[in-house]
């Protein structure tokens, strides 16, 4: 773990900075003291971290789970009673986790987990838009289209424009302009840059700004434009904001339905993260997903029994964490040391951050999720990947997360049912070892993404010094989330000294650099074989 320190601990400060409004504003979103999204965003990176089997997953509160808890904790009485339900939802996702429930998170098409990270990198920008200009009615970390201040998401853009913060908007400009700095020439040019990432400057940048400002009658930045941690006063009152479960309240049937609603909601969210922020990370691994939710679920007992909100694992803060270089979880759980340390030691220093420059740091993290030629590489693949892929992103938008991803799943099953869709996948190994393993998979007619769990399983669990034979002779349609992972899993095989020969229509090759290239058929299709 402790070998790439020198990437993980500047990825972690970036997560840091991306991870500490959002906490704080999806407490306020969810109706919850601010020191409940601490408490959340410092288990989350700290237990939940330490016990993931995810190098570069990042847990923490959830934006999803936000009216969630709002509904609850008016329904429940109390916020002490909601505790009792977060606490119990951990302890069934433990039970989801020993049942091995985490093989659902498979099961979801790549054009779903594409459309799910280009529309939370779309939302991340939209909603940030009034936070980059100083108008910040609605709390960051309200990632849904109806938000809490009784605005959406584009009537709250347009409401910018007649409330537009002068000081704010500058130093979000002058940050914005540091990060590109930073990321298309600085980091290039030495060590010392790649060392200190330009989220610390910017941030930097935007303290000394307000300093300085603060007595201006045009410049200065106000309060509510500001990052907002609690402070106590000493020790008393610092651990005075911790609160405890009332577990009078478990016998309340409406404690154990908001505990499974929040089990249930929270593993969905963690498995699809897990399957986004895999197929972002540039070493291709894999994360177990059953021990994903044990982790999750300790984290979640751990967060309820101290007066924490529940725990996800989240994709904004862990596609921060990949495009900033964390390559191990140090940076997960540094970054949970990071939240502890700074609302203990330096709240009063946190609290002079402007929201303007973490929304220009958002804005980045944004972009990269949805850059705009991934629409256009999408549609070449065909309407069978397009069509999902949009109706996911529209619906993220317009809607939230889980139900965007809802109607992109529907939409994705509707597909593979017009494909006639069979579901005689089968897997046909042969071990004649003779020096070294020589392994023979043979696929079925056809192989859908809901295939892909086995075959990811079986190539997985492949030896070292192995020669992998892929027949694929029989095999008419070969669906785009297999051959991607055909494509990731090239990359593990020559680390572990694994070669491989495809057997198929279009003849013999060996080791081929590109299995997506190799099934290229036509500009508009990558799937069909024949």
């Amino acid at each position: 773990m402790f070998k790439n320190i020198k990437s993980d601990l500047p990825a972690s400060v970036v997560v840091f900075f991306v991870a500490l409004p959002l906490c704080l504003g999806i407490a306020l979103a969810s109706g919850a003291p601010l020191f409940s999204g601490l408490i959340a965003g410092i288990i989350g990176g700290i237990v939940v971290g330490a016990l993931s089997g995810s190098n570069i997953g990042v847990s923490g509160p959830a934006a999803g789970l936000a009216a969630i808890v709002l509904t609850a904790i008016g329904a429940l009485g109390s916020f002490e009673n909601f505790l009792v339900a977060v606490v119990l939802g951990g302890i069934i996702q433990l039970i989801f986790g020993i049942l091995k429930a985490g093989i659902i998170g498979y099961y979801f098409p790549s054009s779903v987990i594409k459309g799910m990270l280009t529309g939370i990198g779309i939302i991340i920008i939209l909603k940030q838009i009034p936070h980059f200009f100083g108008y910040d009615p609605d709390p960051e970390g309200d990632w849904a289209f109806f938000q809490v201040d009784g605005e959406n998401t584009f009537s709250g853009i347009l409401n910018t424009v007649n409330n537009i913060s002068p000081g704010a908007t500058l130093v979000a400009i002058v940050g914005l302009s540091i990060l590109l700095l930073w990321d298309k020439v600085l980091s290039k040019k030495g060590k010392i840059f790649q060392l200190i990432q330009g989220p610390l400057v910017a941030v930097a940048i935007g303290i000394i700004f307000f300093v300085l400002t603060q007595n201006s009658s045009v410049l200065a930045i106000s309060s509510d434009h500001l990052v907002s941690v609690p402070i106590p006063e000493d020790a008393a009152s610092f651990f005075g904001q911790f609160s405890f479960p009332n577990f009078a309240a478990i016998t309340n049937p409406d404690v154990w339905i908001t505990a499974f609603t929040i089990a249930l909601v929270a593993s969905l969210e963690t498995l699809l993260c897990v399957e986004a922020t895999d197929k972002l990370d540039p070493q291709k691994n894999v994360t177990p997903t059953n021990r994903e939710l044990l982790a999750q679920g300790t984290g979640n007992i751990i967060s309820g029994l101290i007066g924490g909100l529940p725990i996800t694992q989240v994709i904004v803060r862990s596609s921060a964490n990949i495009q900033s270089g964390g390559k191990s979880k140090l940076s997960a759980i540094f970054h949970g040391f990071l939240l502890l340390i700074s609302v203990i030691l330096i709240p009063r220093l946190l609290n002079m951050i402007p929201l303007s420059v973490l929304a220009a740091i958002l804005f980045i993290v944004g972009f990269k999720l949805a850059k705009p030629a991934l629409f256009a590489k999408m549609y070449k693949l065909g309407w069978k990947q397009f069509v999902p892929f949009s109706v996911t992103v529209f619906g993220i938008i317009f809607t939230d997360l889980l139900v965007g991803i809802s109607l992109g799943l529907a939409v994705g099953i509707v597909v593979i049912l017009l494909k006639n869709y069979q579901n005689s996948h089968f897997l046909h190994i042969e071990d004649v070892s003779n020096g070294k393993h020589k392994i023979k998979m043979t696929l079925a007619e056809e192989v859908t993404f809901f295939n892909k769990g086995a075959i990811l399983k079986e190539l997985d669990s492949l030896p070292r010094d192995t020669y992998l034979e892929i027949n694929l002779l029989k095999t008419r349609y070969l669906d785009l989330d297999v051959i991607e992972i055909l494509d990731d899993f090239s990359v593990k095989a020559k680390e572990r000294n694994i070669d491989i020969q495809l057997i198929s229509k279009r003849g013999v090759v060996e080791n081929p650099p590109s299995f997506t290239e190799f099934f290229r058929t036509r500009p508009k299709s990558k799937l069909s074989l024949s």
